[in-house]
């Protein structure tokens, strides 16, 4: 009896699915995949399978990778020190070149083996290959003092988004792959820049006018003023946390990233807790969703 009752109750899960099935058939879903969820083996393997089932039921995943805590490991192990401004790491020519390794020679194809591991058909890609990302420096700036004009710090190879070439990415999606993205760009005179792999996401997302972006963190979303989850923030009320500063820190640039994927054409922009198994099902596929949902 007590088996009937659990194939009952998966039954039930997937009747809960099927509209949102139905809702994002043949619709671009991109996910920034960071934190906990990259390191830990367990959610590895659950977030390959994820991304596959999702395939599977019609939905298109593109997936964007982070991979900073694996750079500061190897830099480490070379003696070379990490050093952040304004949690930007400050990236020469040396620590580019670990950089690129790290991510495209590593975790871009540890992501890719995962999921085609399990029968999927992932491809992996940087910001060089056919020139997808187009990047350019990017430059800090920091108020020195009242009425004076701000610093600008130069962070080296650190770059932001100028460009993504979208039509070789819906190509991809069309003939079946899973586009496994690793946030480098290319320079106009053939630099390799470092770049966020939020704002890489969230350029990516509205390249592809993509239904939802989904950011998976650390954290299990964005909080209010007295540490509660906000399941739900409009544009507005985003914004009108940010001046009063109860967004701030490492929830900031990832906001921001969501208003602007948001301005860019995506409709939805998600912040989920990636330390959740099977998280990002929770979020796409019940009917009370996880994190928080940011919408215009």
């Amino acid at each position: 009896m007590d088996s009937v009752k659990k194939s009952m109750e998966r039954a039930e899960i997937l009747i809960e699915a099927l509209p949102y099935i139905r809702r994002f058939y043949n619709k671009i879903i991109v996910i920034k995949y960071g934190g906990h969820a990259m390191v830990d083996d367990e959610l590895k393997d659950m977030f390959a399978r994820d991304v596959l089932m999702m395939k599977y039921v019609g939905i298109h995943p593109v997936v964007v990778h982070g991979g900073g805590p694996q750079i500061g490991g190897y830099l480490k192990k070379l003696g070379k020190e990490s050093h952040f401004i304004q949690g930007m790491r400050v990236t020469d020519q040396e620590t580019m070149d670990i950089v690129e390794m790290v991510l495209v020679g590593k975790v871009n194809k540890e992501i890719v083996g995962l999921i085609n591991q399990h029968g999927g058909k992932a491809v992996g890609l940087s910001g060089k290959d056919g020139s997808l990302i187009r990047a350019e420096k990017y430059l800090l700036s920091a108020e020195k003092a009242k009425d004076t004009p701000p610093e600008i710090i130069d962070l080296g190879l650190v770059g932001k988004v100028k460009e993504i070439n979208a039509s070789l990415i819906t190509g991809l999606v069309k003939d079946g792959f899973i586009p496994v993205i690793a946030p480098t760009g290319l320079g106009d005179k053939g630099e390799t820049y470092n770049i966020n792999a939020d704002i890489v996401a969230g350029a990516v997302a509205a390249a592809l006018q993509a239904e939802k972006l989904v950011l998976l963190t650390d954290v299990e979303g964005v909080l209010d003023s007295e540490k509660k989850l906000i399941n739900t923030m409009s544009n507005a009320e985003a914004l009108a946390m940010i001046n009063d500063k109860v967004i701030h820190g490492g929830m900031f640039p990832k906001v921001k990233c969501c208003l602007k994927a948001l301005r860019g054409g995506v409709r939805k922009s998600h912040i989920i807790d990636g330390r959740l198994k099977h998280a990002i099902l929770l979020e796409m596929f019940t009917d009370r969703g996880i994190g928080t949902e940011i919408i215009i």
